[in-house]
């Protein structure tokens, strides 16, 4: 329960206060936080006032506490607890992350997530065990208020539930829809009892108006109107925590829905009634349940508040879109300490017999000591295979580098210079070929790059190391006889060439081209010079590869410094798991053990995935002084340590734990030290070193014999570290971070801390900065990459003054740490995984430790969990992707993916955007295991990660979207815009008897059909006789005035009958026959439109009136209830007796009848005088006279469609060509060979013509040349629509048939709706239709500001013709009635004399729509009559001139005002959302999106595999963030052919909506947002 200030607390509540409480009273009401958000910020601003209980401040309450170690830096101490070792995860776990995981988690109680519903067929699902019932228990509290004293920590979900829930939804599966969900209310289904675990404590506290003042409050905050979505219910569980089901509002179209504030029944779980004030029930009382919306529901209670800080200031983007910028929080810690000066290392020892360069140094062992150990290979199953000596090192490398100088040719010139770059592709269990490849390069002073081996051709990454390739001028890969077999092969035989690699020759260096070379040749030993010795690769945070340079001379005094720090001596055995090729595998196990004559068991990865106990294995057998290792090793060889009991590590004098900088290593450490030290592993031989490509080693631990400060442990505060300060933690013990050190700097080197953005200034001592170092055991650059290598390996540190440090440079290792106690380094993170989130600093790697702190191993298969940022809308966001294991239940991933949220929002206090889970084994692996981060980005941001679950939360983590507008009445100079005016009054049925007498002959109609052969034709004569004989049939049957249904297809009869009707005095209503295919949904709207227009009488065909009285058809209507049906086909010829006479012109001549695309059914009244005045028009406007043939492919019942089809032809006397758009199903280039045939020069379509055209014929427009079809007739080709003129559609048609001759400047679009059927017709007279660029953003603030084409968020808007003699437009406010300016969006009335005259009827809306006909403006000229369309739109006068000289101006339609979407105080445009959308994947074919409650909808059609469904999900989510600044509540991914598409090719966002809301739409996948 909120506390609420008692009235005198309240009075004296401080000014600021109250205005900070209206401004959250506002933001609520706006939808622009959250409920919960709501009283979350109301409590923290009332809290100061509200008296304590028992004196505990709320915000600070949190019991559960963790103990941990408050000294930064505890000397010699291990941590040593005992714990269980054989659990999976231990590398990654410290038992105080755990731990603080855990706390995190129990601070929240299990808040529940909606899950989202994937497909499933039902069928699968053999056993109740494998279904698990819905979870009813709805516990929703908000952590932030006050706790209440006893309650439970967390709830664990089904501890209520009954058996006969578990039956009866059990049935329902069985019988149920395939998208059930399991987190669907069980309330919602009759039968089921719906148990709810409660509390008894907070039973007791919940007093009985509480429930209802959360609906009054929500009541007074939901704006509603007659369009309005269900109300957000969301309050209502705010402050119970025991409701069963939330009474929803139906939006059912046809009851007027009112809101009655008297009484109050709300139903709670244990069936009481709580009565109260302000309640909201139906005008019938049916509360109407949907599975999906009750499921959203839930998701509307999860929702957190959005973590947004007080609004201060706004940095304008461009335009008025203020983007609220996130001010540094005045409370963050910021550094305290001195500025650090540099650390140096020890003085670099010298030695007297040390060798000019490690050449040399070969040279000397393998002549001196030539049967000495150098390396030995191991198999997979662990035996020596081979022990290389450092003699038969020397004499092979020798050999090698003499057959690469000498014998390598091409036309007679050395293939290789000296210098030349030369690639080594060797694998990882042959690390004897390697050496002598690497030794062999290095002897006749060739550049050797060591590569992975290219498995196949596509690689995680191996395009860039093509790159790399290529931009070093590789020409030859040095490779083994067994790896080059392996290799994938081309047709020829050749090693195929890799995509994005350059050619190269592969030479086999353990084959028979090796050759002896003669007795007087000898490799040049020079002393190491600046040289480059070789060069290693690279990937960056990117993915891109760079390959790092290192001189001779930093090689030579690399090992130099590694052998004084490590202590190493000669003959020394090591062991080394690492990749030998590159970074500590290949400084330890190639480079200085070779300067020292030391002996290296190398240990293959393939080997360590057999037994990862090999390692101690090996230095047990072979005594050896030293290993070097990962802490993954270490974490794999505690889980297989049980069988094992004779192994010894007492000869271990030092264990190089090469990543000992990570985070998780410590805890690798540690467990492997508890289990091991009684193996004879001494504590301080452990030595974590720190080290980078760049830079090379930059510290380690030394051993124990060197008689340094004792090891140190630092335990930091994670909110410290996210601000880049050191603080040890001693407040907040649940987000600490434990890390060891990585030893002292190295001898030789100095080291510096410096900030990691800007210029390089040192850090203050308690500042984590990037480590720097100074020293000549460094790479040298980047390989062709003078400006990278700049900025990396020339760093020059300078002191807060401004002056350098030193006067050598300085290069940046990317490791984030700082210099600790007794000059010890420590390591916090790298470079790479930095991510920048709204100013705070947060590592990709703790990120990680944290996730699979939460039950991982049960659920995160091998841990394998990648973390990374992407950048949407100005700001980092935070994605996590773990592979799950393959046993794992949808439940468990959803309970896995929440408890994630809650503990790295707990620990790390930042929000995370999406989480995603893949199968196991799916991630793109890096060349050693773990996983390649950077292409995961990379198919995350194509959409080709094809995840199985996916979690978006963009409610709690996007918190700098604009400010929500509020609404300013504007008034501006009005724009208006008359067509010249024309009159002259005939009745229609007069015009044809005139025809029929005067010109008997002459051809008014043809009908083509599929084959575009003439189907029927009809001349004035003709059609007068079959008008008579209808007129004959109806008039013994039917009054004057009564309303006729005609349903028939398009062609001849449909007109006929149309006059027929006139003739005998009824009334015409044309209806789209049933499709005998589609009964059950086609059908239903053919009744309605009867019933609705209250038709006593039906005319068809024969073969439709056998339908309609037909078997199927009762199965989808009530065939008894139809009215009379006569079939035309055989009426008897009689001469009629008297043809009716409308007594005036204002009577009712015929209705139209038209579903809109919000779904309303709505009948609108032409009167004779409107048929003429628009016949009129159109003659006009199109310049139409007897001798004018014109081609329509259009239906012919409602609209424009209509009145060209049935009115226009008998007017004007033109000849019509009539196309039935259905038969261009079977004959996609019907419509334009007849166009071609008849060398037409007016022609009308629809938008799904055109688009039928495009997709069928695109391909084939030589083939139509080759028929003779020729478009260049065509002066005018209009696109009858009632929207926004398809550019897109309408370019791509004229592109496409350009070919044919279509002149570009043909196609223009009509505009008309249904107050007025025909607004604007592009016509033949007037200059060509133009377009412009308005700025997408100020339209949602219903503003046209005009912009280049081009420009960032501009949209090309199309002119929708020019509008018609006789009709004057103007633009005019919705809300205030008001005329508008050209640069304001508003709605477009039109005044004309062939306006309908009002609705027939409107079903589904009765009240509406009186003000539709005749609305007068509030000012200006406030006596004209005009007709609101419905549509929003704007004026704009041209520079250009039509025929008769006048200027011309241009009527721009945006789209319907119905479908508009009110978000944040904007007015959006589904189709602009929609847009975005389509272009975000290549598999989106089509998309809708629609509003419930406050959430956005989008709907996808999926052309493609079904597994590229969760990949849609965060594409989606982005785009529509970043174009459009709103956040997707609901992502739902369908079939192709789900959202529905009316006859003009509109989509029926409505129906949509309503399917959504029934759960009818079968989707895929469908994902809720948090």
């Amino acid at each position: 329960m909120m506390l609420e200030p008692t009235p005198a607390v309240a009075m004296t509540l401080p000014a600021e206060v109250r205005e900070k409480l209206a401004e959250l009273e506002l933001e609520l009401s706006e939808g622009d936080i959250t409920q919960k958000g709501y009283e979350k910020k109301r409590g923290k601003l009332l809290a100061p006032y509200i008296p304590q209980i028992q004196g505990v401040d709320p915000s600070l309450q949190i019991d559960n506490r963790i103990q941990t170690s408050s000294q930064a830096v505890l000397p010699g101490s291990k941590h040593n607890k005992s714990r269980a070792a054989n659990t999976r995860d231990e590398r990654f776990r410290s038992d105080l992350h755990t731990e603080a995981v855990q706390a995190a988690l129990a601070k929240y109680k299990e808040r529940k997530m909606p899950m989202p519903s994937k497909r499933r067929s039902v069928l699968v699902q053999s056993s109740v065990e494998a279904c698990t019932p819905p979870d009813t228990s709805s516990a929703s509290e908000d952590e932030g208020s006050l706790r209440r004293q006893g309650r439970l920590a967390t709830s664990t979900p089904y501890q209520g539930h009954g058996h006969p829930a578990v039956e009866h939804w059990f049935n329902r599966v069985i019988q149920g829809s395939s998208t059930s969900s399991s987190a669907s209310s069980t309330s919602s289904h009759p039968g089921g009892r719906s148990v709810t675990t409660t509390n008894t404590t907070a039973h007791a506290a919940l007093n009985a108006n509480a429930a209802a003042t959360a609906l009054a409050d929500l009541m007074a905050h939901t704006q509603l109107d007659n369009h309005s979505a269900p109300p957000d219910v969301t309050g209502l569980s705010e402050r119970s925590s025991l409701h069963a089901e939330r009474p929803q509002v139906a939006s059912v179209r046809g009851i007027t829905r009112s809101y009655n504030h008297q009484t109050s029944v709300m139903e709670t779980a244990d069936g009481c009634e709580w009565g109260g004030e302000g309640s909201l029930s139906l005008t019938d009382g049916v509360p109407v349940n949907s599975r999906v919306s009750s499921k959203i529901q839930q998701l509307l209670n999860t929702l957190k508040r959005p973590k947004r800080p007080p609004l201060r200031e706004f940095f304008v983007d461009d335009f008025e879109e203020l983007m609220d910028v996130q001010q540094p929080d005045p409370n963050q810690p910021k550094p305290e300490g001195q500025q650090m000066s540099p650390l140096e290392g020890e003085p670099l020892g010298v030695v007297t017999n040390w060798p000019p360069s490690l050449p040399a140094a070969l040279q000397r062992w393998g002549t001196t000591q030539p049967k000495s150990p150098c390396l030995t290979a191991l198999d997979n199953a662990g035996k020596p295979v081979y022990t290389l000596t450092y003699g038969k090192l020397w004499t092979r490398s020798h050999k090698l580098a003499y057959t690469l100088l000498n014998k390598l040719s091409t036309r007679n010139e050395p293939l290789l210079m000296p210098g030349d770059r030369v690639a080594l592709v060797f694998p990882n269990n042959d690390p004897v070929m390697f050496i002598v490849a690497f030794y062999g390069c290095l002897l006749a002073e060739l550049v050797p790059v060591p590569i992975e081996v290219p498995l196949t051709r596509k690689d995680a990454g191996s395009q860039q190391i093509g790159f790399l390739l290529g931009s070093c001028g590789v020409t030859l890969a040095l490779t083994t006889d067994a790896c080059q077999k392996g290799l994938p092969k081309a047709q020829t035989g050749e090693v195929a060439t890799f995509k994005g690699w350059p050619r190269l020759l592969w030479f086999v260096t353990d084959g028979k081209h090796v050759v002896k070379p003669p007795k007087d040749w000898h490799p040049p030993l020079r002393e190491a010079s600046n040289d480059i010795a070789y060069i290693e690769y690279k990937t960056s945070k990117e993915g891109s590869t760079m390959g790092i340079t290192v001189s001779h001379s930093a090689m030579l005094a690399h090992c130099h410094s590694l052998t004084q720090a490590c202590g190493y001596t000669e003959a020394e055995t090591i062991t080394n798991v690492l990749d030998f090729k590159r970074e500590a595998g290949l400084w330890h196990g190639v480079l200085t053990s070779v300067m020292n004559r030391m002996h290296v068991i190398s240990i293959p990865y393939s080997l360590m995935k057999v037994n990862p106990l090999s390692w101690i294995l090996k230095v047990h057998t072979y005594k050896a002084r030293v290993a070097v290792v990962k802490s993954r090793d270490m974490h794999w060889s505690l889980l297989a340590q049980r069988d094992q009991r004779d192994i010894s590590l007492s000869s271990l004098r030092m264990l190089i734990v090469a990543d000992g900088a990570n985070p998780w290593s410590i805890s690798s450490c540690d467990a492997f030290l508890n289990v091991f030290q009684a193996r004879g592993l001494r504590p301080e031989v452990i030595c974590p070193c720190a080290s980078s490509s760049e830079a090379m080693t930059v510290a380690i631990r030394r051993p124990p014999e060197m008689g340094v400060p004792p090891p140190g442990k630092a335990v930091l505060s994670m909110g410290g570290l996210s601000h880049s300060v050191i603080r040890v933690d001693t407040e907040e013990k649940l987000s600490v971070l434990t890390v060891q050190d990585v030893g002292q700097v190295m001898p030789g080197a100095l080291v510096c801390v410096v900030r990691v953005e800007g210029t390089p200034y040192l850090c203050h001592t308690d500042e984590v900065g990037e480590i720097c170092l100074s020293s000549g055991t460094t790479g040298v650059a980047y390989y062709g990459l003078p400006g990278m290598t700049k900025n990396i390996f020339e760093t020059i540190p300078v002191t807060s003054s401004g002056v350098p440090v030193s006067d050598r440079p300085f290069t940046r290792t990317s490791l984030l740490g700082f210099v600790g106690p007794d000059s010890l380094v420590f390591v916090v993170g790298k470079m790479e995984g930095l991510m920048v989130v709204s100013g705070r600093r947060h590592n990709a790697d703790d990120v990680v430790a944290t996730a699979l702190a939460v039950e991982p191993m049960k659920f995160v298969y091998r841990g394998r969990i990648a973390v990374f940022s992407v950048s949407v809308l100005h700001d980092e966001r935070i994605v996590v992707v773990a592979e799950q294991r393959p046993d794992a239940s949808e439940e468990d991933s959803f309970q896995w993916m929440s408890r994630v949220l809650q503990a790295i929002d707990s620990i790390h206090q930042v929000g995370v955007y999406c989480l995603a889970l893949v199968p196991a084994n799916t991630l793109p692996k890096a060349p050693l295991g773990g996983i390649h981060i950077s292409e995961t980005k990379q198919r995350f941001l194509e959409g080709a990660l094809h995840p199985c679950n996916v979690l978006m939360c963009p409610h709690t983590c996007v918190t700098n979207l604009p400010k929500p507008r509020q609404k300013q009445p504007e008034v501006g100079p009005a724009s208006m815009i008359v067509g010249n005016l024309a009159r002259k009054f005939l009745y229609i049925q007069d015009v044809l008897q005139w025809r029929a007498q005067a010109t008997p002959d002459h051809p008014l109609f043809l009908v083509l059909n599929a084959k575009g052969t003439v189907a029927s034709t009809a001349s004035c004569l003709q059609l007068h006789k079959r008008a008579e004989r209808v007129a004959v049939a109806l008039m013994g049957r039917l009054n004057t005035g009564d309303h006729v249904a005609l349903v028939y297809p398009p062609g001849i009869d449909l007109i006929a009958t149309f006059y027929g009707c006139l003739y005998a005095g009824c009334v015409p209503v044309t209806v789209r026959p049933p499709h005998p295919q589609n009964l059950a949904t086609t059908l239903p709207t053919v009744k309605m439109i009867v019933e609705v227009s209250k038709s006593v009488c039906i005319l068809t065909t024969q073969a439709i009136m056998k339908l309609l009285k037909s078997k199927e058809a009762a199965a989808a209507v009530d065939v008894k209830s139809w009215p009379m049906v006569l079939d035309t086909d055989d009426l008897p010829r009689k001469k009629s007796p008297q043809m009716y006479k409308p007594p005036t012109p204002e009577m009712l001549a015929y209705l139209d009848f038209s579903v809109s695309t919000t779904g309303i059914l709505a009948g609108v009244k032409m009167s004779h005088a409107a048929t003429s005045a628009l016949c009129r028009s159109i003659k006009l406007q199109c310049e139409l006279y007897p001798s004018r043939q014109i081609a329509i492919c259009l239906d012919p019942y409602c609209g424009l469609g209509f009145a060209l089809w049935c009115l226009c032809s008998v007017y004007s006397g033109h000849q019509s060509i009539l196309v039935p758009p259905l038969e261009l199903e079977s004959n996609a280039s019907l419509w334009l060979a007849a166009v071609s045939q008849y060398k037409v020069r007016v022609t009308f379509c629809s938008y799904s013509v055109m688009e039928m055209c495009t997709k069928g014929l695109g391909s084939q427009t030589e083939a139509l040349r080759l028929r003779n079809v020729n478009l260049s007739c065509v002066r005018t080709c209009m696109v009858v629509a009632e929207e926004r003129p398809r550019i897109a559609l309408t370019q791509s048609f004229s592109k496409i048939f350009k070919d044919l001759g279509l002149s570009p400047r043909a196609v223009s679009t009509t505009f008309g709706c249904r107050v007025n059927v025909a607004i604007c017709l592009q016509g033949t007279a007037g200059p060509d239709p133009t377009t412009v660029y308005v700025d997408m953003r100020a339209l949602r603030h219903d503003r046209v500001r005009l912009v280049e084409r081009g420009s960032p968020h501009s949209l090309p808007l199309m002119e929708s013709g020019k509008i018609l003699p006789g009709v004057k437009v103007i633009i005019a406010n919705t809300e205030t009635k008001g005329p508008l300016g050209d640069s304001h969006l508003g709605e477009v009335w039109v005044s004309s004399p062939h306006n309908a005259t009002g609705y027939y009827t409107v079903y589904g809306e009765e009240a509406l729509h009186a003000d539709h006909f005749n609305t007068k403006l509030s000012f200006g000229d406030t006596q004209t009559v005009w007709a609101r369309t419905g549509y929003l739109g704007f004026l704009r006068r041209t520079e250009l001139t039509d025929a008769s000289g006048e200027r011309h101006d241009a009527l721009y339609v945006v789209g319907s005002l119905d479908e508009t979407l009110e978000l944040r105080g904007m007015r959006y445009h589904p189709i602009d959302i929609e847009t975005s959308v389509i272009r975000s994947h290549k598999s989106i074919a089509e998309c809708a999106v629609f509003t419930w409650t406050n959430l956005l909808v989008v709907v996808v059609e999926l052309e493609g595999s079904e597994q590229e469904a969760l990949d849609l999900v965060a594409l989606v989510t982005n785009v529509v963030l970043e174009e459009h600044y709103l956040i997707v509540g609901v992502v739902v991914v369908v079939d192709p052919g789900v959202i529905p598409i009316n006859s003009r090719g509109e989509k029926q966002r409505m129906h949509l909506r309503d399917g959504f809301l029934a759960d009818q739409l079968d989707p895929i996948y469908v994902a809720y947002n948090m």
